[in-house]
């Protein structure tokens, strides 16, 4: 029986986190504008997404941010998740038989 390895692209899933963070970003901004909660999450998030105010524009800045910053970290966490699941070689939480191990 052949074993399959288990692996994610990448690139899938930076645009699926980057997506999803960004629209969240995005909603956040928006219902801070248009009904004032949320403001100081507004707050901390525009002191890392540069140009992030509770505006109509404002929050397309943020959230095209917010769609950069979750893209490359989803490439990296994916990147990091197939080098661990090489069919067993190269991750320490493997066995050697091809099981995990905690």
């Amino acid at each position: 029986m052949s074993k399959e390895c288990a692996k994610l692209s990448a690139i899938n899933f930076g645009l699926a986190s980057g997506i999803t963070w960004a629209l969240g970003v995005l909603i956040l901004g928006w219902v801070g504008w248009l009904s004032g909660w949320g403001l100081r999450m507004v707050d901390v998030f525009a002191s890392v997404y540069w140009g992030f105010t509770p505006t109509f524009w404002g929050t397309i800045v943020g959230a095209i941010w917010a769609f950069v910053d979750f893209f490359i970290g989803g490439l990296i966490l994916a990147a990091i998740y197939n080098a661990c699941s090489a069919c067993g070689k190269g991750c320490s939480m493997h066995s050697k038989e091809g099981g995990t191990t905690i």
